[in-house]
């Protein structure tokens, strides 16, 4: 099946019931994407397919022939919102944090707190309590840094 993955064209030989998280993971080799419930409860998961964020875990291969799929790494490391959650705290264990950041990258440039919040109601954390989270992402959108420390500044 031929499908567009982060930018690239890409042509993927996978039964069609074949979950896509495993097709990414296993047959396409980007393992940043997580595998948290496998029932579609945590969004650990979390990629954009045509810019909607979905659980790849509930997201049979056949439907994505066509497709433009994002994962994690299709960020490249360069996204305001991979250096936020860094910044403001947001990443802890790292289980949720690819999930979270692929569905904060869905809500759009500058979403208000109650639709961050709303957004991001399909991705759990244990880690981190949510606020964290959401100080990450209004941080991002709206260019604002915290300060840092002393000790930061050291480091």
């Amino acid at each position: 099946m031929r499908f567009t993955l982060n930018g690239a064209r890409r042509a993927v030989t996978a039964h069609p019931m074949k979950r896509l998280l495993d097709v990414l993971r296993e047959d396409c080799g980007l393992t940043g994407t997580k595998e948290g419930c496998g029932e579609g409860e945590c969004g650990a998961c979390t990629v954009l397919v045509d810019g909607a964020a979905v659980n790849a875990c509930l997201v049979p291969f056949a439907q994505v022939g066509g497709a433009h799929i994002i994962t994690i790494e299709g960020l490249g490391g360069r996204h305001p919102l991979q250096h936020a959650f860094v910044e403001y705290g947001g990443a802890q264990c790292g289980i949720c944090t690819p999930g979270m950041i692929m569905a904060a990258v869905a809500l759009g440039p500058k979403p208000s707190l109650g639709d961050t919040r709303a957004g991001l109601a399909g991705n759990l954390c244990r880690c981190t309590g949510y606020s964290a989270i959401y100080r990450a992402i209004q941080g991002a959108t709206t260019k604002t840094r915290r300060a840092r420390t002393p000790a930061e500044k050291r480091a």
